[in-house]
């Protein structure tokens, strides 16, 4: 059985040991320690934001573990509506398709809803198959796409 909830102090430990999976997906030209470094940064920063009426964090927790959690706030699209913008959404490997993601995702359209939000955005790597595969069994689709090229 899976229970999602908000964060508690208590999580830290168990979320920030699930940081790291942040960086699966990303470009394969990108300094890993620099992903490594900005991964910890988001998850650190949406954990001391926790709370705020803008900011929350879930966790999904089964048999007494943390096993993933998702972060939510508000982002101001370009056109100036306001969405609820999912920044980290993790799952340890061993709870992968057990529904877990799922669940945290619902939590995060639940605050959603109850902030009188009418859309959820998020964004992920081009090389996360997986990821852009399971977001859009959820109903999302891309929306943008952004181009790099060396030089």
């Amino acid at each position: 059985m899976i229970t999602v909830r908000p964060y508690l102090p208590e999580d830290r430990a168990a979320v920030l040991a699930l940081a790291p999976r942040l960086a699966e997906g990303v470009a394969t030209w990108r300094d890993p320690g620099a992903v490594g470094t900005a991964v910890l940064g988001w998850v650190t920063g949406s954990l001391e934001r926790t709370g705020n009426d803008d900011h929350e964090v879930f966790v999904a927790v089964r048999d007494g573990h943390v096993t993933g959690f998702v972060t939510v706030t508000t982002r101001t699209h370009f056109t100036g509506s306001r969405d609820a913008y999912v920044g980290e959404l993790v799952v340890s490997p061993e709870a992968e398709r057990t529904g877990v993601g799922s669940a945290l995702m619902s939590a995060a359209e639940s605050w959603a809803r109850a902030h009188g939000l009418h859309r959820v955005t998020l964004e992920t790597g081009a090389a996360n198959l997986p990821a852009r595969a399971f977001y859009r069994s959820l109903g999302f689709t891309e929306e943008d796409v952004r181009l790099s090229k060396p030089i």
